[in-house]
């Protein structure tokens, strides 16, 4: 009997639909009979001549699946080397359809047809998962079990290999495979962290690649960083660039994403194959550009909807025309309109100086019910930005006091620049990701590659660490400049902050400071 009542809490489902009588049959028969691992072909057995369900037989064996998924354990995340299948999966093919609802004690009537179902648990909390398997997860499944190349079985497909690398990818997001953690961390020799830092801000899980395929651009704005002559990226060129990223990306286990830029990247004349052969490597997609038509963006919106589409403003109408260009402003605001229609998720960035600083927050609220989002990046005086003026220490902490309590009331505005988790630690608020997620992202999450190859931290002031003709992408990455970016300014090396901010390395190159030792001059962490 003992053995009885634990077939029944292992099978409560099923034993719910059995009759009395069903126990009955065997009730004298010796245990190692009618074990749990044998329940399933019990029913099968004795069932076929009662008033049982026929899905009876494919529900025990869905149960004794949980049963064991349940004492299965999960490796942790450092102990895995490559991406493999979950140890606690379990993958059942059954006949009848659907099951997983019965499970919960919900209605149903199971008719026949065949389904594979997946049982598993989720690494990290253990939680148990049941689910229809999707072709995508068994490609994925079949793919790392067999050890197939992506690229092989694209081409033998002839899918894109973004099919077979997003389906190893979402397979990894729900815990059907297990994957190293991200390469792409903050090492201790080359970055001092405190004991205390969150790991958020220590590990990316994305790597970012700005790429500026032109430097053409149908605007002549008075703070451009670079208007230097550089001849656009080659097709093919571009093709082997996305194709480096690709291998980089899995290699360090991080997804990849390219932000399309200029100059004004549609002014490139295969602009719409280099963002088509992007998707296609399953790289997530961003523009950071000028508006456009209609026709323009429909052509974009064909190929893949891009995760957010970046445009500048620089203050309100009388400022931006005179920096931008007149009409620019209207164009822009007709252009968040179309965005908002075609439910693309805009993004409106703003270049901070003392000249426009005291207009953000009326221009906030002209944009709260047209734009997603709205923040700023400070002014790094180089190129044309050297006849401006970035704002200096004390107006810019004012600033920022205003900025966070306007951001209390209008939901656009965004948290960017490093600094204000200066004034979030002193006001007692939550500490959020800097300017990258995390602090100063110079060469960490994510390079500049500049339309002629050259490859810099970041492209707001002159920072160069390699470039893509002479090295790979993993040998620029990892190579001695990239690491000087990487630790950034030695001032801010012992900062309780340092994780979270470590000021901002273009401005203090545009107050001619150096950046790899002097403090951002705008940081008002108090001292002594």
């Amino acid at each position: 009997m003992a053995q009885i009542e634990r077939l029944k809490e292992i099978f409560p489902a099923t034993s719910a639909g059995l009759p009395q009588s069903f126990w009955h049959q065997f009730e004298a028969r010796p245990e190692p009979e009618f074990g749990p691992e044998k329940f399933p072909d019990l029913i099968d057995a004795l069932g076929s001549s009662s008033q049982t369900p026929a899905y009876l037989v494919d529900l025990a064996r869905i149960e004794w699946a949980l049963y064991q998924t349940r004492q299965a354990l999960i490796p942790t995340g450092a102990s895995i080397s490559e991406i493999s299948i979950n140890p606690s999966l379990n993958l059942l093919q059954v006949n009848w359809h659907p099951l997983l609802p019965l499970l919960e004690g919900e209605d149903a009537n199971p008719q026949p047809g065949n389904e594979m179902l997946a049982f598993w648990r989720q690494p990290g909390s253990g939680q148990i998962k049941q689910a229809v398997a999707r072709p995508s997860d068994l490609l994925a499944l079949k793919v790392v079990m067999e050890q197939l190349d992506p690229l092989a079985v694209a081409a033998e497909t002839e899918e894109p290999v973004a099919v077979v690398d997003g389906a190893i990818e979402k397979a990894v997001a729900r815990g059907l495979l297990l994957s190293p953690p991200s390469r792409i961390r903050r090492c201790r020799d080359e970055f001092p962290l405190a004991q205390d830092v969150p790991e958020k801000f220590v590990q990316a899980e994305v790597f970012t690649l700005q790429w500026h395929i032109t430097q053409r651009c149908d605007l002549n704005c008075r703070h451009c960083y670079d208007r230097s002559h550089r001849f656009d990226v080659d097709y093919e060129k571009g093709i082997q660039i996305l194709d480096q990223l690709r291998c980089f990306c899995l290699e360090r286990h991080v997804g990849g994403q390219v932000s399309f830029s200029g100059g004004n990247p549609f002014m490139h004349p295969r602009f719409f194959d280099l963002y088509r052969a992007a998707r296609d490597r399953n790289f997530n997609l961003a523009i950071l550009g000028n508006p456009l038509s209609e026709a323009q963006l429909d052509s974009i919106l064909q190929i893949a909807q891009p995760a957010f589409y970046q445009v500048s403003l620089e203050g309100l109408q009388p400022h931006n025309d005179l920096i931008r260009g007149k009409g620019n402003f209207e164009s822009v605001l007709e252009f968040l309109d179309l965005l908002k229609r075609k439910n693309v998720f805009s993004m409106v960035m703003l270049t901070l100086t003392r000249g426009n600083m005291d207009q953000m927050l009326e221009l906030a609220e002209q944009l709260r019910d047209r734009v997603d989002l709205f923040t700023y990046n400070r002014l790094s005086m180089v190129g044309e930005g050297a006849n401006l003026e970035s704002p200096p220490r004390g107006e810019y902490h004012h600033f920022v006091q205003r900025y966070l309590q306007a951001k209390n009331t209008n939901p656009v505005l965004a948290l960017k620049d490093s600094l204000i988790n200066i004034e979030r630690e002193q006001q007692g608020l939550e500490l959020f990701g800097g300017c990258t997620g995390f602090g100063c992202g110079a060469a960490f999450n994510f390079v500049s590659l500049l339309p002629d190859g050259e490859v810099h931290a970041c492209r707001k002031f002159p920072s160069p660490i390699g470039h893509i003709q002479d090295q790979s992408l993993a040998e620029i990455y990892d190579g001695e400049p990239a690491k000087a970016y990487r630790r950034g300014c030695r001032s801010c090396a012992s900062c309780r902050l340092r994780a979270v901010c470590g000021g901002c390395l273009a401005v203090a190159y545009g107050w001619g400071l150096d950046p790899f030792e002097e403090t951002d001059p705008a940081c008002f962490m108090p001292r002594g």
